[in-house]
């Protein structure tokens, strides 16, 4: 799951032509935050999938990897 996610928030970033820091500020984390993420050094809390899901206007089911739509 770690992998999906960390390459679905990157492709979506991108999509959206969101630099990380950009991205970063819309959810009120540091861009090295974002960083972590796409590197899966780290995940988003339950808290961030939800904003993350809001932000690309996608499920957060779609972000975990649980479907593709």
């Amino acid at each position: 799951m770690a992998c999906l996610i960390k390459e679905r928030i990157r492709e979506l970033r991108i999509e959206n032509k969101l630099n990380q820091s950009e991205l970063a500020k819309k959810c009120n984390v540091k861009q090295s935050c974002v960083s972590k993420w796409e590197r899966g050094e780290t995940l988003p809390d339950a808290e961030m999938i939800i904003t993350l899901a809001e932000i690309f206007n996608v499920s957060a089911d779609y972000l975990l990897g649980i479907n593709d739509c």
